[in-house]
């Protein structure tokens, strides 16, 4: 691990005349996993969103792999090597498995050889997608579709991947899966941003977790440092 890939200083976001964050700053070492963790509404989608210029900045300056980003098309911060997994499941239901993973790349207008590399890489990670590439995204199961969206976002070949509710209406078996995949990712190099609700599993796999709360990160760790603050704990259930 060596500098820093993504650095967030001082973020305000708004909805309307609504404040969501509050002179947010995160630093995100390069080959790094983080977790961000936090109440319901306590803005870690929002943060997410702001790095991809979804919900764009009201002050401060985000930057990545040295380049300010803060004003850039999503489009171009994604071409820069940085994906984001939206909440909800990201798979297209009317198109099939291999349609999605395509359209990653064509999105992104990847040379012919550096789709199909993508495609690769993706399919020997999941390989039950080259098997069901017909099949229409849609009658997988919620499970699936979370791993296809994950897979969609490695065809842009990433240097980090930032993926937003992992576990939203997913079995914790299905969970502790995604997981590990998110582990052998960051493992291969590719730096991880992962929000969760399943503080437990989050605090055991990744290496650092920021805690956030009513909009301001109220901490940041190791996920054992994290189990102490009972003042933090108290409003997140703690999974199993």
């Amino acid at each position: 691990m060596s500098g820093v890939i993504l650095e967030a200083t001082n973020i305000d976001v708004h909805y309307g005349r609504v404040q969501v964050l509050f002179d947010v700053s995160i630093s995100v070492a390069r080959g790094e996993f983080l977790a961000l963790l936090g109440t319901n509404g306590a803005g870690k989608s929002t943060f997410l969103k702001a790095v991809s210029n979804l919900s764009p900045v009201s002050a401060g300056r985000i930057t990545f792999d040295g380049a300010d980003i803060t004003t850039l098309a999503p489009d171009r911060i994604a071409a820069r090597g940085l994906a984001h997994v939206p909440g909800g499941r990201g798979a297209l239901p009317d198109l099939t498995v291999e349609e999605n993973l395509r359209l990653g790349g064509h999105l992104l207008r990847r040379k012919p050889s550096d789709l199909a590399d993508g495609l690769e890489q993706a399919m020997a990670l999941f390989p039950w997608m080259g098997q069901r590439r017909r099949q229409l995204a849609g009658t997988l199961s919620g499970g699936e579709q979370q791993m296809l969206a994950i897979a969609r976002a490695l065809v842009t070949r990433p240097s980090m991947l930032m993926v937003d509710e992992l576990s939203l209406g997913l079995a914790p078996a299905i969970v502790a899966d995604l997981m590990g995949v998110l582990r052998q990712l960051n493992d291969d190099g590719i730096t991880i941003l992962v929000v969760e609700q399943h503080a437990t599993l989050a605090m055991q796999t990744a290496e650092r977790v920021l805690f956030m709360e009513k909009g301001q990160v109220r901490f940041s760790g190791r996920g054992e440092d994290l189990v102490d603050r009972h003042d933090l704990l108290r409003s997140v259930f703690l999974g199993a």
